[in-house]
């Protein structure tokens, strides 16, 4: 599955793809990740949240939820950070608000806007939870995304170690195996920019929380880098 704007995608998915399109939505995802950028961290614009629900709709398909689910869970993945426009620190639950609001204003009825502005509260892992299928999809789409081409300032010399880790990543595949008990998460690490262990040093926390979502979702959470299972 991919989240592109195609006739089918459009009507199976139509509350994601009325929000792809949302003027005032776009305005706060661009004006977010410039607060990123202007704080030295990695792209959370349009890239990211691309990344983010193309994998939350790929989780959420290949273990056989029904397409209004997905939407759901689309439309969480597209407005997760939006908190970030108005301060880093406890950016989901202030994302979440935003998030009620514009859709409340768009007259998206409450049984639908639950459900995403609770996986949006819990995506983050200072203290998110994985409490439902979408909250775990969410957890795990969001904190796989790691690549080289997250890094907003190329400049070596300002590299810090968000920096070279992003950078180090060659290839990141999310992909779960055909029995559907397991979802693995697989880099491929260059190790002349980033060395594994800064890998855990600054992710760790993140990883633990992907292996409870899995576990919510009854998979089994498994990180391979450079063909080594490590968790």
């Amino acid at each position: 599955m991919t989240t592109n704007n195609t006739r089918d995608n459009a009507e199976r998915f139509p509350l994601f793809n009325r929000i792809k399109q949302d003027h005032d939505i776009g305005v706060y995802i661009k004006a977010q990740n410039e607060s990123m950028q202007a704080m030295g961290y990695t792209e959370h614009s349009f890239a990211h949240i691309g990344v983010v629900a193309d994998r939350v709709g790929y989780i959420l398909e290949t273990l056989g939820l029904d397409d209004h689910t997905i939407d759901l869970a689309l439309t969480a993945a597209w407005m997760h950070d939006l908190g970030n426009v108005i301060n880093r620190e406890d950016h989901s639950q202030s994302g979440a608000m935003m998030t009620f609001y514009l859709l409340d204003k768009m007259g998206i009825p409450a049984e639908d806007i639950a459900p995403i502005i609770k996986a949006i509260g819990n995506h983050d892992e200072g203290c998110g939870l994985p409490v439902s299928n979408i909250a775990a999809a969410l957890i795990l789409a969001d904190k796989s995304d790691v690549r080289r081409s997250r890094v907003q300032d190329n400049d070596k010399r300002n590299f810090d170690i968000h920096d070279r880790v992003n950078y180090s990543v060659k290839s990141s595949v999310l992909k779960i195996n055909k029995e559907h008990t397991a979802i693995k998460l697989k880099l491929d690490i260059d190790t002349r920019y980033g060395e594994i262990g800064e890998y855990f040093e600054i992710f760790m926390e993140r990883m633990l929380l992907c292996r409870k979502a899995a576990g919510f979702l009854d998979l089994e959470f498994h990180l391979i880098i450079n063909e080594q299972t490590l968790m």
